[in-house]
C-alpha cells in the first residue's frame, strides 16, 4: 500500500520532473486561449468559467487537506498557507468575475477556452494543491527561523502580488472597452509585455522563500517553465499585430533583459 510520504514523496518528485519537458514544448507551442485562442483543441467552454473550474482544486483541495495535517493547530501553519489562498482566492473567484462582467461578454465571438486546456491545468493544481497543501499543514518543521524567512519571503510575494493584479486589472480594462486588443501604457508595461507574469513569478519566488523547501521551489520552477516561454509568445505578438506602434524597447517579461 502506498504510505502518505511515499505519495508526497512521488507528488513532490512529479513537480520538478514535469518543469523542463512544459519547458521545453513551450518554447515551441502555446496554450490557445486568449490572444493565441485558434481552433483545432476541441470544445471549448466560456472562459470566466474555464478559470474558476481549473483553478478551484488549490482552494477545496487545499481546505480539505489541512486538517488531517500534524501542524493543523499550529498558528504559523495557518500564516503560512494565507498568501497562497489569498492568491488563489483571487484566481479562481475574483479574477473570473471581473473577467465575466467586464470583458467576456464583449468579446463573446473571439470563442472560448479550450476544455482539453483547462483540464490539463486542472491536473497541475491538483497535483500542485496537495504537495504545497501537505507541506505546510503535515510537513514543514516551523523551526526558530520561521518569522525571519516568512517577513522576507512575504515581502516579495507581495510586491509580486501587486503587479499582477495591477497588470490583469489594465488588461480586463482594456478589454472592456471594446475594439479589439490595444497596446498597454503605464507602469510596467512600460519595460515588459507581460507584467501579469513577471508578477506571478515574483510571487511564488516569494512562496518559495516562505516555505524554504522543495516543494516551493518546485512550485516556482514550474511557473518559471511555463510564463518565461508563453510571455516570449505574447511579446511577439505584439509586435506583429502592431508593428512599429509598438514600443521596441520592451522585453517580455524581465525588465531589460529578456
Amino acid at each position: 500500500m502506498l504510505s502518505d510520504q511515499n505519495l508526497y514523496h512521488y507528488s513532490l518528485l512529479s513537480l520538478f520532473l514535469i518543469a523542463p519537458p512544459t519547458f521545453l514544448a513551450c518554447q515551441f507551442l502555446t496554450a490557445p486561449y486568449g490572444k493565441h485562442h485558434r481552433p483545432g483543441w476541441g470544445p471549448t467552454i466560456s472562459p470566466p468559467l474555464a478559470w474558476f473550474l481549473m483553478e478551484s482544486p488549490t482552494l477545496w483541495l487545499t481546505l480539505i487537506l489541512f486538517p488531517f495535517g500534524k501542524n493543523y493547530t499550529n498558528p504559523l501553519s495557518l500564516i503560512l498557507i494565507s498568501p497562497y489562498l489569498f492568491h488563489y482566492t483571487n484566481r479562481t473567484i475574483i479574477y473570473p468575475l471581473k473577467l465575466y462582467f467586464n470583458a467576456y461578454r464583449r468579446e463573446i465571438k473571439n470563442g472560448g477556452f479550450p476544455v482539453s486546456i483547462a483540464l490539463m491545468a486542472f491536473g497541475f493544481n491538483l497535483l500542485n494543491a496537495y504537495v504545497q497543501a501537505r507541506w505546510v499543514s503535515h510537513y514543514a518543521d516551523y523551526d526558530v527561523w520561521f518569522w525571519f524567512r516568512f517577513s522576507g519571503g512575504l515581502a516579495v510575494f507581495g510586491g509580486g502580488m501587486v503587479m499582477n493584479v495591477w497588470a490583469d486589472k489594465v488588461l480586463v480594462g482594456l478589454k472592456s472597452g471594446g475594439g479589439g486588443y490595444k497596446i498597454p501604457t503605464g507602469g510596467l508595461f512600460e519595460y515588459v509585455s507581460c507584467p501579469n507574469y513577471l508578477g506571478e513569478l515574483v510571487e511564488w519566488l516569494g512562496w518559495a522563500l516562505m516555505n524554504w523547501s522543495w516543494a516551493g521551489l518546485g512550485f516556482f520552477l514550474y511557473t518559471f517553465a511555463n510564463l518565461v516561454p508563453r510571455a516570449r509568445f505574447n511579446h511577439e505578438w505584439y509586435l506583429q499585430k502592431f508593428g512599429e506602434d509598438y514600443p521596441r524597447k520592451r522585453k517580455a517579461v524581465i525588465p531589460f533583459l529578456y
